[in-house]
């Protein structure tokens, strides 16, 4: 295996067993293995993804770590041994103990360390001391484990390990941070970081780590201020959400030319293929677009495909915004490479909308992971097919009053001769 050199900063690329991986890069979510809605054999085919995020209950990683991308708020608390997590079957809890069993196993590029984060809410104040003691005492146990001086070589973990920063102030985990600058700097390969702040957070003895940063950037403009602030390897989200949506993304970096001087329209991040325009459009997704999707299929048929709910809508989207955003990320590291990054980045800015299109269409069916977690005062997940019968004797009620009817009873009506037979 051919390492970065943990002295180095930022080194441009880092080259792992299989894959070599350019700073910067995108390292797509999946699920169980698999980039949602493409198979293994599309993915080698016609796209362009070199690295994957896998959490533990998923197999087969390159880059794994304990938890999904973005990650599921758990009803269960973390325990000072072990973080909870949703899997598979269910809520559980990881421990250290089997984490690092699963890293010697699965044998990743990169190892994520355990981190006690609050996911959904802010933490309280002292459930930020007992997130940095806990954080603490995994990354000790974890790398005494793996590259522990009482392990033979043959023994030693060959993952890369890159140590958690949690999302708090340096001033609250300061002790944490002098022991990953000191004690255990020299096994240390890079950094793990949960939001774009902790970027310029990062001590200056931890500087020269490769910064892998977990957020959930919604557009590519979040993209581009996170690598501006120093991120390496980052996450994507939003790719799959728009694919899910029925969103083809449509956009460059740097920006077209053609864009510059447009500043009162900015140009669309992607357009929604349910509109009806689509209906009879024959044109491809991207003019000149070398991806699978746009050489064999246009818009009219990605809409048919949409409005009939062919699962074959969602694969050949994330094919073709899997691609978009490799070539942005190949603009990125050329426009970083000409030294020209930021005035790029300002002329992207102007050029493109500030956020991606809302959702109009309803997308594929719920995966276990996207649906809302099981516990008290939670939002039923599907609208109520029976209820209270309420409204529809208000209704009657209203219907009645405006038919006219007799001011007497069944009696009356007799002694007037209603009814009587002949």
């Amino acid at each position: 295996m051919t390492t970065m050199d943990p002295a180095t900063s930022n080194a441009p690329e880092m080259t792992f067993t299989v894959l070599g991986v350019l700073d910067a890069a995108l390292h797509s979510s999946n699920v169980a293995g698999a980039v949602p809605h493409i198979a293994h054999d599309v993915v080698r085919k016609h796209t362009a993804i070199n690295g994957l995020y896998i959490g533990l209950e998923d197999y087969m990683p390159l880059i794994l770590g304990p938890r999904r991308v973005p990650p599921i708020a758990c009803p269960a608390a973390n325990t000072e041994t072990s973080i909870a997590i949703l899997t598979s079957v269910g809520f559980g809890q990881l421990t250290g103990t089997h984490y690092i069993e699963a890293a010697r196993a699965l044998k990743p590029d990169i190892v994520i360390g355990l981190a006690d984060l609050i996911i959904g809410r802010p933490p309280g104040v002292k459930r930020r001391s007992k997130m940095v003691d806990r954080t603490h005492a995994y990354t000790q146990d974890t790398l005494e484990r793996l590259y522990g001086d009482s392990l033979a070589e043959s023994e030693k973990a060959s993952a890369l390990f890159f140590a958690p920063i949690l999302p708090l102030d340096n001033t609250q985990q300061s002790l944490y941070l002098e022991d990953l600058e000191g004690e255990f700097r020299h096994r240390l390969f890079g950094l793990a970081l949960y939001e774009s702040a902790s970027l310029s957070l990062v001590p200056e003895g931890l500087g020269s780590l490769p910064r892998l940063l977990l957020s959930e950037p919604s557009s590519p403009q979040d993209l581009l201020r996170e690598i501006s602030l120093g991120a390496d390897l980052l996450a994507a989200p939003f790719v799959d959400a728009a694919s899910d949506s029925g969103i083809a993304l449509d956009f460059s970096f740097p920006a077209p030319s053609s864009a510059q001087h447009n500043a009162a329209q900015p140009l669309h991040l992607g357009f929604d293929l349910w509109s009806s325009v689509h209906t009879i459009d024959t044109s491809p997704l991207r003019e000149g677009c070398a991806c699978y999707a746009c050489k064999h299929h246009h818009r009219a048929y990605f809409h048919h495909l949409l409005s009939a709910k062919e699962m074959s809508a969602w694969a050949l989207l994330q094919i073709h915004n899997h691609h978009i955003i490799d070539l942005f990320f190949a603009g990125v590291r050329d426009s970083i490479q000409r030294g020209s990054f930021e005035e790029d980045v300002e002329i992207f800015n102007r050029a493109y909308a500030s956020k991606i299109p809302d959702r109009t269409g309803q997308g594929p069916r719920l995966r276990g992971y996207q649906l809302p977690a099981s516990a008290a005062h939670q939002p039923p997940r599907n609208p109520k097919a029976y209820g209270r019968l309420d409204d529809v004797v208000q209704k009657l009620a209203e219907s009645e009053s405006s038919v006219a009817t007799p001011d007497t009873d069944s009696e009356g009506l007799e002694k007037h001769g209603f009814a009587e037979k002949a």
